[in-house]
């Protein structure tokens, strides 16, 4: 029987949670966000002899951007051409929804020893246009921090604002769309934001990218990380700013790959 891609739904769950479980030693986000991206639409899965082996999600973000994330092969299925033929599909989407002047270019963020993502990305046009430092470390005795919002009068020093595992263009859409999306907080006169976790993998942004920022947040980011079972407090540091490294060290943050080079790489496709 040839693959099927088809909409996902909601009897999809267990096989989605198998392939979740199955995926970077079971710590896959996948499972946890299924309800919210059955709800958001363009969530798709890729069937085998009536298994779904296979997903593929696309997101719509601000400033006309088709945000790709979700690609995912059941372990047992991977070196045979299936995540090719659902990056395709998704490929061909993007260049749908580019024609009906839903979306501009498409999107995505990966690790940087993906390889085959990275080589499949570069050989369909994609080009890198942000990398970005993953920084953690445990969290520290907590204290609340207040509910707060994104006034215009905030700046937020990044090009590519991180959510989660998104990452969007520092514009006036962005902020709208993060006011009715994050978890906005306030700290010691310092803001952050975070993904819901029915959304993303939580990784909190400071919107002052400084050692004074972030080591003041740190009771407040520890309060967010305990409250919604989180076990660290994790950052996205772009690369513009890596002469935080060093004092950021001193704070306890580690780095998947010791910071020897950004680990996280955004790519865009210019569709118009």
């Amino acid at each position: 029987m040839e693959p099927l891609i088809r909409d996902a739904k909601p009897e999809d769950r267990p096989s989605i949670e198998e392939i979740a479980r199955l995926t970077w030693g079971g710590e896959d986000y996948l499972a946890r966000v299924f309800d919210e991206w059955l709800r958001d639409g363009h969530f798709y899965v890729l069937e085998v002899d009536g298994k779904v082996i296979g997903t593929a999600k696309l997101t719509l973000l601000p400033g006309k951007v088709g945000w790709l994330e979700g690609l995912r092969v059941h372990p047992d299925y991977r070196g045979r051409g299936y995540g090719r033929k659902l990056h395709g599909f998704m490929l061909e989407l993007g260049e749908r929804l580019a024609r009906e002047g839903k979306i501009e270019a498409l999107e995505f963020a990966t690790y940087f020893l993906n390889r085959e993502s990275i080589a499949m990305a570069k050989r369909d046009g994609f080009k890198v246009v942000a990398r970005f430092y993953y920084i953690q470390r445990p969290p520290v005795p907590e204290d609340t921090p207040e509910r707060a919002e994104i006034k215009p009068s905030d700046e937020m020093e990044y090009r590519y604002i991180p959510y989660g595992w998104k990452f969007l263009h520092n514009c006036r859409q962005s902020r709208e769309w993060l006011k009715e999306k994050a978890e906005i907080r306030e700290y010691r006169g310092f803001k952050f934001l975070y993904p819901p976790m029915s959304e993303n993998d939580p990784t909190f942004s400071p919107f002052k990218l400084s050692i004074e920022a972030i080591g003041s947040l740190l009771p407040a980011t520890s309060f967010e990380a305990k409250r919604i079972g989180y076990d660290s407090i994790d950052i996205m540091l772009p690369e513009e700013r890596k002469d935080l490294i060093e004092p950021l060290k001193e704070l306890g943050f580690k780095n998947w790959a010791d910071f020897r080079e950004p680990d996280v790489l955004v790519f865009r496709k210019k569709l118009i």
